[in-house]
């Protein structure tokens, strides 16, 4: 009778827990950030369109940066909530943009966008006769009115950009846990 060898018993190892894979960098190539800023950035426009666009612009920043947060699992400093922000505000510019021109551009068609301009000169707190006096010269003119444009949607890519970032870095800083 042939002999068989005794049955080793081996103790499996332990189980590895896998490491947490890296967090890709917050910029337009993490589909997951640009997907939030999205989000985000549709309900804050229509928000800021509809009730106080400087308070939804801070907010846009703030809930991109608690929605990642919570998407992701990966806590954010605040440099991270500022790039989040960032994204958010970008989408949000380009949103506005979109909407502000196809309001405007009717206006400016039939040549009443002038007219526009100056009604909101006048109820503006500067209404000092000579200054409104200048500006409607100055938008008589196609150069001045391309030149308001341009400065108009300057200081609007500012405004929410700056706010949005703003809003992001309050999220990771009071997001800490």
């Amino acid at each position: 009778m042939e002999e068989q060898p005794a049955p080793t018993f081996s103790t499996p190892a332990p189980e590895v827990a896998a490491p947490r894979p890296e967090p890709l960098p917050l910029n337009f190539h993490n589909p997951i950030a640009v997907r939030i800023a999205m989000l985000v950035a549709l309900c804050a426009a229509v928000l800021g369109f509809t009730f106080l666009p400087i308070l939804s612009w801070l907010a846009a920043g703030f809930f991109a940066t608690v929605f990642y947060k919570r998407r992701t699992g990966s806590l954010l400093n605040v440099g991270g909530g500022v790039r989040i922000g960032w994204i958010t505000g970008i989408i949000m510019f380009g949103i506005w943009t979109v909407v502000l021109t196809a309001l405007a551009l009717p206006a400016a068609i039939s040549g009443k966008l002038l007219t526009m301009f100056q009604e909101q000169m006048k109820n503006s707190p500067w209404q000092d006769p000579a200054m409104l006096q200048q500006m409607t010269h100055m938008l008589q003119t196609g150069e001045g009115m391309a030149t308001a444009v341009v400065v108009f949607f300057f200081m609007l890519f500012i405004f929410i950009i700056c706010l949005s970032m703003a809003g992001g870095a309050l999220g990771a800083m009071l997001g800490r846990d």
